[in-house]
């Protein structure tokens, strides 16, 4: 091992101890499943906003973005980008504050807690289903954090890629099955900072060793690669058509921060609804600085390979450890370089890590909280629920990294099928249930169930006919659902007196 090598591990060893102390220190502030699962309520306005976040950007906005923009073009991840750039703000506008309220008001600390406790579901089923809607696509979204940390540690230490993952997963489960909530929304906070960083680095860097910014641009400069209406596949040079249909389909990513209950979790956690708007200025705005950062490093990796700084990549997994290799080639120009090329590395893992222990928690909720306590009503002490509920941590942990274990899936290809599901079996809902009066617990349930099973039809059986199939699952996914809540609810009895007048409380203001 040289100096700038160890000086590249310090950076990093010195990132997963501050993250494993943060872990230790708000493990000592859990006395309950509330304290866990949401903080107590407590997130001020910058950690609202920059958690909610970096909690949704996940490997994807360091390794799958770049990686798309280099394979393919500027097309897809713009479009993609302004999408949910779009849904990030109206998503902050029109249910952080109606569900902080709400959630409030039911004492509901889960997503599929409120849903249950906004329809009043004594059968359970509502909380049932929408728990397992949680479980069925949120492991999947946890195996792409999982492989994102091995492909980086198998990449940075020349370890075997199964053993690399396992080690990195093991530091993700850790903070967060000590510390909870709290734990996650702070290290999310240091994890955005540290992924800003990462990306104005890459970019200076990157210009230089490209030959500049009109290097760049030339390498660029061929048919459909730059352009907004077609996109390049770099390997074989195919060029495709990128039509109003398509631009529609791939801006409706955007649809899917309606549905996400990590996300919406943050929202239920803020510490005050007045500071709602400064959290949604501070987000939003992060949001499409760092997703256009990820877009140009991707742009800008093109124009370094084709100066002869590594080889060409050849398919869009190599396309997305573009950052890691950017690192190696920084770590070479002395030990301060070095120490700034760890830093970047640790910008990917607080990606990964920053989506996966959300994604952890709000997943082990769906089983203690939701179907243990709530569908099969065990009743247990707050030190016993506490207990059910790190381990469950572990053991939706574990099936995350079974899922991991291939060292060739595309972190982009998981993750947007993960976003479809939720999208569509949550967005829906989510928007009915804080905004229309008569929607009742029968369309809720028809509307989780059709938008889940959409996203599978559309994905495996539809999709792959081509042509006007062949959008993006999530659109039709989030339509079907909508259709299925407003037809259901019409022919079904309407809500009790007491629902509905709980809902006009609520939304006084």
């Amino acid at each position: 091992m040289d100096t700038n090598q160890a000086f590249v591990y310090l950076a990093i060893i010195v990132y997963l101890a501050a993250i494993l102390f943060i872990g230790f220190w708000f493990s000592k502030s859990n006395e309950d499943a509330d304290d866990f699962y949401l903080g107590g309520r407590k997130l001020g306005p910058f950690v609202a906003a920059m958690s909610a976040e970096a909690s949704d950007m996940s490997s994807w906005l360091l390794m799958g973005l770049p990686g798309l923009a280099y394979f393919c073009g500027i097309a897809d991840p713009f479009w993609t980008a302004i999408g949910l750039g779009i849904g990030t703000y109206f998503n902050w506008l029109l249910v952080a504050s109606r569900l902080r309220r709400y959630s409030a008001r039911l004492k509901a600390i889960t997503v599929p807690d409120f849903f249950s406790r906004r329809f009043h579901d004594d059968s359970r089923m509502l909380l049932g289903i929408s728990a397992l809607i949680i479980i069925i696509f949120f492991i999947p979204y946890v195996g792409s954090g999982f492989a994102a940390t091995g492909k980086l540690f198998a990449s940075l230490f020349g370890m075997d890629y199964l053993t690399a993952m396992l080690v990195g997963s093991v530091v993700i489960v850790s903070y967060t099955t000590l510390g909870g909530f709290l734990a996650a929304s702070t290290t999310d906070l240091i994890q955005s900072i540290i992924m800003s960083l990462a990306l104005l680095v890459v970019i200076g860097f990157g210009i230089e060793v490209a030959g500049g910014w009109d290097a760049v641009t030339k390498a660029a400069d061929f048919d459909g690669y730059i352009s907004l209406s077609s996109m390049t596949d770099i390997s074989t040079g195919q060029v495709t058509g990128y039509g109003l249909l398509t631009i529609i389909s791939t801006m409706a990513w955007g649809l899917g921060y309606f549905g996400m209950p990590h996300i919406l979790l943050r929202f239920m956690a803020i510490d005050d609804e007045r500071h709602i708007p400064l959290s949604r200025r501070i987000g939003t705005t992060w949001v499409f600085i760092a997703m256009g950062a990820a877009i140009l490093i991707g742009i800008i990796g093109y124009g370094m390979s084709k100066a002869g700084a590594f080889d060409v990549f050849k398919t869009n997994a190599e396309a997305e450890t573009l950052i890691i290799v950017v690192s190696h080639l920084l770590s070479q120009y002395g030990v301060v370089a070095a120490f700034i090329a760890g830093l970047v590395l640790a910008g990917i893992l607080a990606c990964t890590m920053s989506t996966a222990d959300s994604q952890l928690l709000a997943a082990a909720s769906g089983v203690s909280e939701n179907i243990m306590k709530g569908v099969f009503g065990i009743k247990l002490a707050d030190r016993t629920t506490l207990l059910i509920a790190r381990l469950t941590d572990l053991g939706i942990a574990a099936v995350g990294i079974f899922i991991a274990r291939d060292p060739a899936s595309s972190i982009f290809k998981i993750v947007s099928f993960a976003w479809a599901g939720f999208g569509a079996a949550f967005g829906p809902v989510v928007l009915f249930a804080l905004f229309w009066r008569r929607c009742n617990k029968y369309g809720a349930m028809a509307g989780m169930v059709t938008g889940g099973a959409m996203i599978f039809i559309w994905k495996f059986l539809l999709k792959p006919m081509g042509g006007v199939w062949g959008i993006y699952e999530l659109l039709p996914g989030f339509l079907a659902a909508s259709a299925a809540i407003l037809i259901v609810s019409l022919i079904t009895p309407a809500p009790s007196r007491e629902i509905t007048d709980e809902f006009d409380a609520v939304n006084e203001k």
